[in-house]
């Protein structure tokens, strides 16, 4: 049995997913509304920041996913004594009985996960000693964890790279440093937040990450006591403290998952309304979905997205770094695009391999084309990348059922999407790996009227 499928077998678990294959019955409106909770891609982190409070720190809106449960098993294996849950919303961490963990121990929790990196400052300031097992993550390109290394060893640590991972100490204690990124990296900025704010002196870190996850966590840094500022031009300054305390903090909403079931309404026909959702972290995708025929509504709790009638038409994105157009949400607009009347393009800057998905949905009747090498030519906004890629998608074309392999978290909910648009039948299997980003996915199918069932 192949990595892949382990992994989305353990996640279909950890979410009580009563098989990780599901059939969809396509062709069908979704309509309804449904809860979005707190973001994946700052619940994770803030579960990590909770090693370096010397008192108890309590995370709410935390969204039930797979993620989720292999970091609290994580956290747990380092003794932390984690009460609440994700079901009702509310976790709670007591660091007080912090302790190193077994590697292997960490490498079988940890999966193929690439969360464990960003445990290094935090137990690096706790232990003085860490231990990395070797990192997955989603198929989407190359991931590297150099950033990650480069900076910890500019803050005094001594990084040895060992066959079963990575083993990280710092028997002199960690320093302020002047650290500069090649490219904005929000995993690497998250490391050096989490690293910078418990050592001693100052660090200025430029070409940082300036997502709204990012500012989410420094807002959950600063209710522990951390002092960071965030100057323009992507520099942040980060004076060292000698202690920090617990945190309360409420996540914000994921706009990852809102964009993905918006996508989900344009493609169908439907109308979803996110609740939860917020317009000012959603504006670029936003620009997007009306310029491709979606219509919205701003509500005071959330926003309705839905097909007003009408065509679709064609647009060309640039994905990038924020506040540029995210490249988690193309995978699922793709869909729409497959509907609209003419020819789409999507420039992938961000990570090279991330047209994968589209292989399957070619086989569903989709007429895309991937260019590996991306598209020479026409105005660009986002200056080319040496890896990036381009799919150029015309339309409409009618989607038809199929057997479909969910390859990653965003490309397996996009495949999601694809086979809900679909007419006929779609067998689509290794939807555990959806349950790493997607709280009650299940359920929220079920609340937006969709057809389907699980092979038992």
């Amino acid at each position: 049995m192949n990595t892949l499928v382990q992994d989305a077998q353990k996640a279909a678990r950890r979410v009580g997913l009563p098989s990780d294959t599901i059939i969809i019955n396509g062709g069908r409106p979704l309509r309804g509304t449904i809860d979005v909770r707190g973001a994946k891609n700052l619940v994770t982190k803030a579960m990590v920041a909770s090693l370096l409070g010397d008192t108890k720190s309590i995370l709410r809106d935390v969204p039930d996913i797979s993620d989720v449960s292999v970091v609290a098993s994580l956290l747990e294996a380092h003794g932390v004594t984690i009460s609440g849950s994700a079901e009702t919303g509310i976790l709670i961490f007591d660091p007080s009985n912090v302790a190193s963990a077994n590697s292997a121990e960490i490498d079988a929790l940890s999966g193929s996960s690439r969360i464990p990196i960003l445990f290094c400052g935090p137990l690096l300031h706790r232990l003085g000693h860490a231990f990395i097992p070797d990192l997955g993550g989603c198929r989407i390109g190359d991931r590297p964890i150099d950033f990650h290394l480069d900076a910890l060893r500019q803050f005094g640590a001594i990084v040895d790279k060992l066959p079963s991972g990575i083993d990280i100490s710092a028997p002199n204690g960690l320093h302020g440093a002047n650290i500069e990124f090649a490219y904005p990296s929000v995993g690497a900025t998250e490391q050096v937040l989490l690293t910078a704010v418990r050592v001693k002196g100052t660090t200025e870190l430029k070409n940082a990450a300036i997502e709204p996850e990012i500012m989410d966590l420094i807002a959950v840094l600063q209710k522990m006591g951390a002092i960071i500022s965030v100057e323009p031009n992507r520099v942040i300054l980060i004076e060292g403290v000698d202690s920090l305390k617990g945190y309360d903090h409420r996540a914000l909403f994921d706009r990852n998952e809102a964009a993905s079931w918006a996508s989900a309404a344009l493609a169908t026909g439907g109308d979803i309304t996110c609740k939860g959702a917020k317009q000012q972290d959603m504006m670029t995708f936003l620009n997007v979905f009306r310029k491709i025929g979606g219509a919205f509504d701003i509500e005071e709790d959330g926003i309705r997205f839905y097909h007003p009638g009408g065509d679709l038409k064609p647009v060309t994105i640039e994905t990038d770094v924020h506040p540029g157009f995210m490249t988690d949400w193309q995978q699922p607009l793709i869909i729409a695009l497959t509907q609209a009347i003419g020819t789409s393009i999507v420039h992938e800057t961000v990570y090279e391999d991330r047209f994968g998905f589209t292989d399957a949905l070619v086989e569903m009747g989709a007429n895309i084309q991937v260019h590996k090498n991306g598209l020479e030519g026409g105005e660009r906004r986002v200056p080319r990348r040496p890896l990036e890629q381009a799919a150029v998608i015309t339309g409409p074309t009618k989607l038809h059922g199929s057997e479909i392999v969910v390859p990653d978290l965003r490309g397996g909910f996009s495949h999601l999407i694809a086979a809900l648009t679909a007419d006929g039948r779609s067998t689509v299997s290794n939807v555990g790996l959806i349950g790493r980003g997607y709280g009650d996915f299940v359920a929220k199918l079920e609340k937006l009227g969709a057809d389907f069932s699980f092979e038992v």
